[in-house]
């Protein structure tokens, strides 16, 4: 097996900053970035005007690409109806600024999406995703789901309620194999119609967990979250881990990668860790090997 995707790195894995965190990026010898749009410097209300080119060139002259944005606003995504006019205008301009930086890419969670397809939180997801979909297929772009909260198969009857391929999948194994339980290289080829943008990241499970009191959802409010979040801070629910050193097989995952012809990122994400810079760096010359 010999990959040819390009390698990425999110940018705020370094947590110094988007253009230091840049910089990294090169140095750790990623081709591409994901960028957080959402607040601070790169919020498209802030990010205005001339200061777009500027960053897609400082970007282009490092000789990086941008692989996706990320826009996840957080909450319960949008299972709130009330709340969902605001995020969904929030989310057509990280849209709007993705595409002008010169990616088509938004990777966002929207939340778990409920068994039941009559519950009125389906519904306002539902229609908050039908609304994005519209708008990203008419700017060519695609607001991509990260998978994790619910398994690959519910993931997908919900997608294909969706008028065209505008809400796609960010493709995360590790999300699956630390929450669901669920197999990535199943998960692939299930969803290997939506897949345009992929997270590349390990983990284990200790214990089983109802996603719910994870991810968090408006139908589970009662859920002992501080409880939850405690246990989570000391590793005894699941861990992310660096590259190889979880439970994902990453033979398998690339192959089945390959399989469904998938031409698209793998970007890297470390979200812990004493060191994200030396994992990262790792976790590149990780990828590398399969090339």
């Amino acid at each position: 097996m010999a990959l040819t995707n390009k390698i990425g790195v999110i940018v705020d894995s370094f947590g110094v900053g988007v253009r230091e965190g840049l910089r990294k990026a090169k140095d750790v010898g990623a081709e591409g970035v994901q960028i957080y749009a959402v607040k601070g410097e790169m919020d498209p209300d802030v990010l205005v005007g001339s200061a777009r080119q500027e960053l897609k060139s400082y970007i282009a002259d490092l000789g990086l690409e941008i692989s996706a944005l990320c826009g996840d606003l957080g909450g319960h995504g949008f299972q709130d109806a009330a709340a969902n006019p605001a995020k969904v205008e929030k989310s057509k301009r990280i849209m709007d600024l993705a595409v002008e930086l010169g990616t088509n890419v938004v990777t966002t969670h929207i939340g778990i999406v409920p068994d039941d397809k009559n519950s009125r939180v389906y519904h306002a997801m539902q229609a908050a995703c039908e609304e994005l979909s519209k708008y990203a297929n008419s700017l060519g772009a695609y607001f991509a789901i990260e998978t994790g909260p619910e398994t690959a198969a519910h993931l997908k009857s919900f997608l294909d309620t969706l008028s065209g391929k505008g809400v796609s999948v960010n493709f995360d194994p590790a999300n699956m194999v630390m929450v669901t339980g669920d197999d990535p290289v199943q998960g692939v080829k299930l969803l290997k119609d939506y897949i345009v943008h992929t997270h590349v990241k390990d983990g284990v499970r200790h214990r089983v967990v109802d996603p719910r009191a994870i991810y968090g959802s408006l139908e589970t409010e009662g859920m002992e979250h501080e409880k939850i979040a405690a246990l989570l801070a000391e590793g005894k629910l699941f861990e992310e881990l660096p590259l190889g050193e979880g439970k994902v097989d990453f033979d398998a995952y690339f192959a089945a990668l390959q399989e469904i012809g998938y031409q698209g990122y793998l970007t890297i994400e470390r979200e812990v860790g004493a060191d994200p810079e030396a994992d990262i760096r790792k976790a590149v010359q990780f990828i590398k090997a399969y090339r």
